[in-house]
């Protein structure tokens, strides 16, 4: 197996990474300080939200990841994606790739154009490679592809946004099957920028609090939210990570957790209907569908100075 190209100390940050069925309050919680040695200021983390889920539907193949239309839902499992109606939930399409066919591991979807975009990945085979596989959404037909072949990592998740492709290359520290390193690192997962030929032309981090509630695993699901804000997801945990862009170096700015009760992470899609849209994860444990209602209208921007212009006097050195 090939070493990581790079490899970060990750340092725990006592991050709260629990949620109940039962929370259904639409407030920020207290942030949670966090633990550092005392030679460095505490770094506290970003306030807490709850969800509330609103519709939960029976949906088979709800195991990677969920897409979203206008009309339907799109629940992605490694070989197959089926497509239901949105207003009853019924499966009205699906695809499926045969058992020895080249589509391995699908991961999530976006729907743009009437086209499904699916993030897809050899996972766990060593070496990384991945693709984008692209969908008729009206037939489900398989209408086209784009390979990055060995990359940056295992490719997760895709979304459309301010006219220009976002995804997340994923790598983990869990060590697979038969391999004795460990599956890419889970410090090197990157979010990365693209122009509409798939061409990375930017990519950050995520910061070490959120690699730490990973644990092995990696960033499974991202969707751009109606706030502007980037939501993350994990491999295992209720919660989405609300991320922007920062405004210096290279790595996401971490503003807000919110719960999502009855979810285990993965992919997660949100709806284009600017201040009515919800947000659909899946129960991979119920092989479910759910839709929330998050209350992204709340979540504020943490303000704190990050840097100043000082004259004579006052130099620091």
């Amino acid at each position: 197996m090939l070493a990581p190209t790079h490899t970060r100390t990750r340092i725990l940050h006592g991050v709260a990474a629990t949620a109940t069925l039962g929370a259904l309050a639409l407030g920020p919680a207290a942030a949670l300080a966090s633990s550092t040695p005392p030679a460095t200021a505490a770094v506290a983390e970003p306030a807490r939200y709850d969800a509330t889920a609103m519709r939960v539907f029976d949906a088979f193949d709800a195991n990677q990841g969920i897409a979203v239309d206008d009309r339907h839902f799109y629940a992605v499992d490694n070989r197959s994606i089926t497509k239901h109606d949105k207003a009853t939930g019924r499966p009205v399409l699906q695809f499926v790739g045969a058992p020895d066919g080249p589509i391995e591991h699908l991961d999530s979807g976006v729907v743009v154009r009437g086209k499904l975009y699916a993030a897809h990945s050899n996972y766990p085979t060593w070496p990384m490679e991945s693709s984008i596989e692209v969908f008729d959404a009206r037939t489900m037909e398989h209408v086209g592809t784009h390979s990055f072949g060995i990359y940056r990592g295992s490719l997760t998740w895709l979304d459309w946004h301010d006219n220009a492709w976002w995804a997340a290359f994923a790598n983990y520290d869990r060590v697979q099957r038969g391999q004795t390193e460990p599956y890419g690192h889970t410090a090197n997962t990157k979010v990365v920028k693209m122009d509409r030929d798939f061409q990375v032309v930017a990519s950050w981090t995520i910061p070490e609090a959120i690699l730490d509630t990973f644990g092995e695993m990696s960033n499974s699901g991202g969707s751009w939210g109606p706030d502007g804000r980037l939501w993350l997801t994990g491999h295992d945990l209720p919660e989405a990570y609300i991320m922007e862009l920062p405004d210096a170096g290279g790595e996401l700015s971490w503003v807000a957790t919110v719960s999502l009760p009855g979810i285990q992470g993965q992919g997660i899609a949100w709806e284009d209907q600017g201040r009515r849209s919800t947000l659909w994860g899946i129960s991979r444990a119920g092989r479910q569908a759910v839709q929330f209602d998050v209350p992204f209208g709340d979540i504020q921007s943490p303000s704190a100075p990050q840097w100043k212009v000082v004259g004579p006097g006052q130099f620091e050195q």
